[in-house]
């Protein structure tokens, strides 16, 4: 194989689009943008909102309902496997500990504990919340754990 041998397996070759080059094309004068108006200037950009002036369908529509979305606080999760990276026998596991073990950084509204991978270490747990699964693994390793409000 050769460089000059390899070709192109991805996608057809698709031809330039020559404009203005005279009526045979079928793209010479006005190169395909008609005749006057916003389209036909340089510079100008198809917007998908905009409506040639009149008030937009997006602005004729009612905003209805509420949603309480801007005001929840969100939890930052953790899993099992990575508190047993983190963690040794006999340390608590709360947003304190979390933030010196450099797991995130800013503003943290709780933590909720994921149940994915094994956990081997004797850790205590004072989080804001604990999936199903989570609780049924530390239940059996027979780990305490506290949820803060």
């Amino acid at each position: 194989m050769q460089l000059n041998s390899l070709e192109n397996a991805t996608r057809p070759w698709k031809r330039r689009r020559r404009v203005g080059r005279g009526v045979g094309s079928g793209l010479g004068k006005t190169c395909g943008r008609g005749v006057k108006g916003a389209g036909s200037r340089s510079g100008w950009k198809k917007r998908e909102r905009y409506e040639g002036g009149q008030i937009p369908l997006y602005r004729k529509l009612p905003e209805r309902g509420f949603t309480r979305g801007r005001f929840q606080k969100k939890l930052e999760c953790i899993n099992l496997a990575q508190i047993d990276r983190m963690y040794s026998d006999g340390e608590v596991v709360n947003v304190e500990t979390l933030k010196e073990h450099n797991f995130f950084k800013g503003q943290v509204h709780g933590v909720k504990i994921l149940a994915e991978g094994e956990l081997t270490k004797k850790v205590r747990f004072e989080v804001q919340a604990i999936s199903k699964q989570a609780e049924e693994k530390l239940n059996k390793a027979s780990l305490t754990f506290v949820i803060v409000k």
